[in-house]
């Protein structure tokens, strides 16, 4: 993106990885570069412009993809890994601002996805909370701000916090998550008092 405003900013890159619920990618994913106007680029502030000049990605955005063939592209990739719609969530870190701008630019992606989201930031702040060690040894990221290793990142970042926070599968057993349950809230499994 050219910033975070959502009325004057442009997507310039998007890239999609589908996973499996262990968190193995499928396929290759896609990646593409989209041709801005160029006042989306003009108004980049200097950060942002700095970040994508030592990424590389302003360079490639002359060369880039219209809206549609991304969209197009993105669509082919996610629907022949996950055909029906509404089952895929939207994963990553922060997504509540990249599903603003999806929903902007490429509404076919966000119809196809499920509402829910799997918000990795979510993940790391609650970390930081209650598992702090955990969470400052978590990987460094390798993405360089460009939107397919951005997302690589991601799935190695969910894939730690999964070992190192999560309790091991297959998790507790149902009357030891019931018990906790029940201590937590004074009722059972769905919200049915306790035993």
């Amino acid at each position: 993106m050219t910033g975070l405003d959502i009325k004057n900013d442009a997507l310039i890159e998007v890239a999609a990885l589908v996973t499996d619920s262990e968190l193995n990618i499928l396929g290759d994913g896609v990646d593409v570069v989209i041709k801005p106007d160029d006042a989306a680029v003009a108004q980049m502030s200097d950060f942002v412009r700095d970040m994508h000049t030592k990424s590389g990605l302003l360079a490639e955005l002359p060369h880039g993809k219209t809206m549609a063939e991304a969209e197009a592209a993105v669509m082919e990739y996610i629907s022949t890994w996950v055909p029906d719609p509404r089952k895929a969530p939207l994963g990553g870190n922060s997504v509540g601002t990249d599903r603003v701008f999806l929903s902007r630019d490429m509404p076919a992606v966000v119809e196809h996805l499920h509402y829910r989201v799997i918000d990795v930031s979510t993940i790391k702040e609650l970390s930081r909370r209650w598992y702090a060690r955990a969470y400052f040894q978590s990987p460094a990221k390798k993405g360089g701000h460009r939107a397919l290793g951005d997302i690589k990142d991601s799935i190695d970042e969910l894939r730690y916090y999964r070992e190192a926070v999560f309790v091991p599968s297959p998790g507790p057993d149902s009357a030891t998550a019931q018990k906790i349950a029940k201590g937590i809230t004074g009722a059972g499994p769905g919200g049915q008092p306790g035993e």
